[in-house]
């Protein structure tokens, strides 16, 4: 038995917390297929179809607003407007985490926090290595660095029925992390010709939309369709005014969700604040709408049969990307995981081993959603480079599901028999056993 005075590392979290963890894990589960569907459709589409495919993907739209030239093509859409709504997802993930969730206390966040820094730094560094002797490739070392959280929960989901929750929470958690760093280094290392003019405007509307987030809590909670009449003109003059601005479009869906407020306004009756709200009611969209959408304009890339696909996964690209997710992501979050550990004295968790922690590392290296775009902002979207990159992620992520189904199959299997064998009581309140405080 684990001392009391001994931290623990992926220790159990509160019982609320595994219930909201479990709601998430489900509808990220969900995305997940739709957003392999949606990528199977692009590479059937690129390869059998190419001319139609590309024609539609380069189409371009719009028009100018306020000076601004907003035609685009329907991939540029795709990843600058319909991921917004993905990244605002994301931010409003990452506050309630700070806010409310397992991550507001530094002592639990900071195992995750530092699992993600080495999952970004090892798969980086290792990409690095081997595009040295190419500057134009060197562009793109943060590909690798990234995990898809939906087709990784939903490997999970199909694998994992069984494992320990601390494991899913842990996940997950890591996965907010790594999204944190993710966003930061598109905003601080893939933003070009910066326009300050607009970085200061881009303030104001932002501004605006946590002041009507705010003071207007009661009544955005009340009716359904106030979000979308008050903070729908706010939120799309942000999102113009940073694209103009050189900071990639998706960045203001962060900074617009870090401005919602999260804890339910003092003296009613709602239960929820407004970011659960608009996350519920927008991640249905997200899901099933614009993430595969701009996964099947991004991840259609023409093989050019078997000896194309060799070329592109033995170059110097496809080795970066390949072994950076799949190697470094594990390498990363587990030993990132176990120093630090080692150096707070504490103990993994008694009902947990190290080869689980493994397993997540594995199941880390999953890239798609955000490295398929750090992929266009390196090298251009449709160039070459993009091709190799695009195809040596998809085929990283299924080296990384493969082989995290061997590793945490294995474990699920353990610990469905320890399941079996032991006798789970409930107690009064119905919580199992499993989830009590340690004595």
């Amino acid at each position: 038995m684990t001392h009391p005075l001994v931290p623990v590392t992926l220790a159990r979290g509160a019982y609320a917390e595994f219930l909201r963890v479990q709601g998430i894990l489900r509808r990220e589960s969900a995305g997940g297929i739709l957003l392999l569907g949606a990528a199977l459709a692009a590479m059937l589409a690129a390869n059998l179809a190419p001319d139609f495919y590309v024609g539609l993907r380069d189409l371009h739209v719009g028009g100018s607003v306020l000076g601004i030239d907003l035609q685009l093509s329907i991939g540029h859409w795709a990843a600058d407007g319909l991921l917004a709504v993905f990244f605002f997802l994301v931010g409003l993930e990452l506050k309630h985490e700070f806010v409310v969730g397992d991550l507001r206390d530094p002592r639990t966040a900071l195992v995750p926090v530092v699992a993600a820094v080495g999952g970004v730094a090892v798969p980086a560094l290792i990409y690095t290595a081997f595009t040295i002797a190419d500057p134009l490739a060197r562009a793109g070392w943060a590909i690798p660095a990234a995990t898809d959280i939906a087709f990784a929960l939903a490997v999970l989901a199909v694998i994992g029925a069984h494992l320990p929750a601390a494991l899913r929470t842990f996940l997950l958690t890591l996965a907010v992390a790594d999204d944190l760093i993710a966003i930061a280094i598109i905003a601080f290392f893939y933003s070009r010709g910066l326009q300050t003019g607009y970085l200061a405007l881009e303030l104001v509307p932002v501004a605006l939309f946590g002041l009507i987030a705010h003071r207007c809590q009661r009544f955005l909670l009340r009716h359904w369709w106030a979000p979308w009449l008050l903070l729908a003109p706010p939120a799309v003059a942000a999102w113009v005014i940073c694209y103009a601005s050189g900071v990639h479009s998706t960045v203001a869906g962060v900074l617009l969700a870090f401005v919602v407020p999260v804890r339910p306004p003092e003296g009613g009756d709602a239960r929820a604040g407004l970011a659960e709200v608009l996350e519920h009611r927008i991640r249905p969209f997200s899901a099933g709408i614009a993430v595969p959408l701009f996964a099947f304009f991004s991840a259609g890339v023409a093989l050019g049969g078997a000896q194309g696909f060799v070329d592109a996964v033995t170059s110097r690209i496809g080795l970066g990307v390949i072994v950076g997710l799949v190697a470094g992501k594990a390498i990363g979050i587990t030993g990132a995981t176990w120093l630090v550990t080692r150096l707070r004295h504490a103990r993994l968790d008694p009902d947990l081993a190290w080869i689980d922690v493994f397993g997540l590392g594995v199941i880390g290296g999953i890239g798609f959603t955000v490295s398929l775009l750090v992929s266009e902002l390196s090298f251009g979207q449709g160039s070459p480079r993009d091709d190799i990159g695009k195809v040596s992620i998809l085929t990283a992520s299924v080296l990384a599901a493969l082989l995290a189904s061997v590793v945490l199959g294995l474990r699920n299997r353990h610990y469905r028999k320890v399941e079996l064998a032991e006798q789970v009581d409930d107690d009064a309140d119905g919580t199992p056993d499993a989830f009590q405080p340690r004595p």
